[in-house]
């Protein structure tokens, strides 16, 4: 039996503190001015309830902590068998949810091991400093920011937890790097299959979609920059510091893409996103991967909707993705007319914008034949210079024959565009297309890991999951 402390003892240890407590906050509604009753006192009650929070939580897990070495005998030293010297207590601190508390606990020291604290791995397995709430908070405040000093200042304010920029930076790295890690290795299940993505009329549809963006990196000869500017400041101070820790290298290129995976039902309730810093090869594994998790197969309907990239099909088709029809997005179809109409026609030509709707309209109600035969008497009908732009617009349209097949989609209710993976590739990324943020590969994996699980709706299941007490 796990050792334990008194409830009784703790309450009378505490009672006087909690009265004290209250009669504070009686004096600071008793000061505030009339008119500003409210406004004048909510600010010294909240700190006073986070101080009495700290206080009371603090001491709960200190008088744990002593149960805990009354109950345990002396640690022994495994080479020789005998008990290990005692060289009394020592504080640590952990930064939680309830704020910084403060813990004594008592040290061993043998020849063999050196000095160990056995009951900080009792008190947390991975005798971590910063607590599972607050990394958790942090992640989640952290998601739609801008700056990791300012997501750190927001964290302050809101929640009361005290963190630097660089601090918080490092520890939603670290944290992101574990989702990645957790999903490669299956840890991290999903918690909705297809049976869940159900329609009215009884069967269950899926749509698949994927997409690539840019991701801004830091380059070498950025860091090299930074890194001077640094010790020039260091040496502007005039005094001795640390040595600065090894530079790591910098991206051969500012911009690098990042491939977005995405599944999703029809009302976009269930969702499962994935991205990966990895090639082409690599994206179509994770396509699979996916797939196998929501167990895609199984599906009544399972439609693909993708802006008709060579590398999206050529994957699709190398992974054997159990896909019923793969889909040109319609929005790109008409990028690509209207860049035809305006190269050829102008910008504010009144028969270009006739030629590219009906074109569009031929597209999306009659189809690919239908259009393509529109296509090849009006490129005949065109003088030299625009020939050559619309022989590109021909060899977009041949190419992706075989995915322009509207009517059908249309006759089975099916959507004919990818815009819930393009709004999943601008979430997924504003973090790391955020103004004045670069990133180097791993960090960007690490948050972009953060991101799709929020997208996907797993991150309570993340939290709530055994993994982030692993050593």
């Amino acid at each position: 039996m796990e050792p334990t402390f008194s409830r009784d003892a703790y309450l009378l240890a505490m009672r006087q503190r909690v009265d004290e407590m209250l009669g504070r906050v009686a004096d600071a509604v008793n000061a505030a001015v009339p008119g500003k009753i409210i406004n004048g006192s909510e600010e010294q009650v909240r700190d006073l309830f986070a101080d009495l929070r700290k206080q009371a939580f603090e001491m709960a897990v200190q008088m744990r902590v002593d149960a805990a070495e009354a109950a345990f005998s002396p640690p022994q030293d495994p080479m020789t068998h005998k008990k290990k010297r005692n060289k009394g207590r020592q504080d640590y601190t952990v930064l939680t949810v309830n704020g910084r508390v403060r813990l004594w606990r008592r040290r061993w020291h043998s020849p063999g091991e050196g000095t160990t604290t056995p009951l900080d791995c009792w008190v947390d397995a991975v005798e971590a400093t910063i607590s599972l709430g607050v990394r958790e908070m942090a992640c989640r405040l952290n998601g739609d920011g801008k700056s990791f000093d300012k997501a750190a200042a927001n964290l302050a304010r809101t929640a009361q937890v005290e963190l630097s920029g660089e601090t918080l930076r490092q520890l939603v790295e670290t944290e992101g790097k574990r989702v990645v890690q957790a999903q490669k290795a299956g840890q991290l299940p999903i918690d909705w299959s297809v049976a869940d993505c159900q329609l009215e009329i009884g069967t269950t549809r899926i749509y698949f979609g994927s997409d690539g963006v840019m991701v801004p990196h830091v380059t070498d000869a950025e860091k090299l920059t930074r890194r001077e500017k640094v010790k020039a400041k260091r040496r502007r101070r005039g005094r001795k510091a640390r040595p600065l820790p090894p530079r790591k290298p910098g991206a051969d290129q500012k911009y690098k893409e990042f491939k977005v995976i995405a599944f999703y039902d029809e009302g976009q309730e269930h969702r499962a996103v994935s991205g990966t810093r990895g090639d082409c090869d690599v994206a179509g594994r994770l396509m699979r991967r996916e797939a196998g998790r929501i167990h895609l197969d199984q599906a009544d309907e399972k439609v693909g909707n993708v802006d008709g990239s060579p590398w999206i099909r050529n994957q699709v088709e190398r992974q054997s993705l159990p896909l019923d029809a793969l889909g040109l997005d319609f929005y790109h179809l008409g990028e690509n007319v209207h860049k035809a109409r305006r190269d050829i026609y102008g910008e504010d030509g009144e028969a270009g914008e006739q030629w590219a709707g009906d074109l569009l309209h031929t597209f999306k109600h009659e189809g690919y034949e239908a259009a393509w035969n529109k296509l090849l008497p009006w490129r005949l009908a065109l003088r030299r210079g625009g020939k050559k732009r619309a022989d590109q617009l021909l060899n977009y349209v041949s190419e992706r024959r075989d995915m322009i097949c509207y009517p059908a989609f249309q006759a089975k209710d099916w959507q004919i565009g990818s815009g819930p993976t393009e709004a999943t590739c601008k979430t997924l990324t504003a973090r790391l297309k955020g103004s004045g943020m670069r990133w180097d590969g791993d960090n960007a994996e690490a948050i972009m890991g953060l991101e799709a699980i929020e997208q996907s709706g797993q991150w309570d299941e993340y939290w709530r999951s055994e993994l982030q007490i692993k050593p």
